[in-house]
């Protein structure tokens, strides 16, 4: 059983919805980003997306676009990333994601990757740009090396595909409360409710809804009818904000403890 499958096994028998944080990885720098994801630990953070950085970030707004360049430009490398979840490892079982594009992996070589993403410690990738039915030469890489390949899920998806998708899906299932890039406009909880009632009957893994929750009360609407709330582009404000500041891990840790706190008071 991975880990993924154990934490929102152990949140559902629990009664209760997962909280899945969203940060770049090396914004600013990767020595502030493993206080980063000790601190969402600690805070609350009940798994962990890491984006790794990539040069023509299509599907991303100007928030993570913005984190992105300042990671590249502290020199953050996919190898880089992989070193410090392997030393964030050896503290904590909360399971970690990686979330980006695909051309940066293909450099890497999709086969290596695998292997060494596993050994690191990162238990699912979720890749915004590789549509699962592409996924096929990589797919295999990823299962023998025990990751979950995390499929995204978008309203403009049609009903029969995203049946067949979450069917199939591995981790957990992303579902994209909104068109167009991340940070652009604030989720409507009720528009969305319906179509994750739906995805829930049919996904062997839980739902999980993210792109435009940006408070603890969107975030408490949301886990209302979701198995799992992602929160990425308020947090990387936070972030961008404060920089390497002394104030720039207690800021992160009270927000998730916030957001942490508006999941747990969820009325299904």
């Amino acid at each position: 059983m991975s880990r993924i499958e154990q934490s929102l096994g152990s949140l559902r028998e629990r009664g209760e919805k997962a909280l899945i944080t969203f940060v770049t990885a090396g914004d600013p720098d990767l020595a502030t980003s493993e206080k980063i994801v000790h601190a969402l630990v600690e805070a609350g953070a009940d798994l962990i997306e890491l984006g790794f950085p990539f040069s023509d970030p299509m599907a991303d707004g100007p928030t993570i676009q913005a984190s992105s360049e300042r990671a590249l430009a502290a020199g953050t490398t996919l190898a880089g990333i992989l070193a410090m979840v392997e030393r964030v490892r050896q503290h904590t079982n909360t399971p970690i994601i990686l979330m980006g594009y695909y051309n940066p992996i293909f450099s890497y070589g999709p086969e290596r990757f695998a292997r060494d993403a596993a050994a690191a410690g990162i238990d699912g990738l979720l890749l915004v740009d590789l549509p699962p039915e592409e996924a096929g030469e990589f797919q295999p890489f990823l299962r023998a090396a025990g990751v979950d390949l995390i499929t995204l899920l978008a309203p403009t998806t049609d009903k029969q595909r995203m049946t067949r998708l979450a069917e199939a899906a591995e981790g957990f299932l992303y579902y994209v409360s909104m068109t167009g890039v991340t940070g652009s406009q604030q989720v409507d909880a009720e528009s969305i409710r319906g179509v994750v009632a739906e995805l829930q009957e049919t996904s062997r893994v839980p739902v999980a809804v993210g792109f435009g929750v940006t408070t603890p009360e969107a975030a408490r609407n949301i886990a209302g009818f979701s198995d799992a709330v992602v929160v990425g582009s308020a947090l990387v404000k936070i972030i961008a904000t404060h920089g390497r500041s002394e104030t720039l891990i207690e800021e992160v840790a009270r927000f998730v403890k916030a957001l942490k706190k508006g999941v747990r008071s969820a009325v299904p």
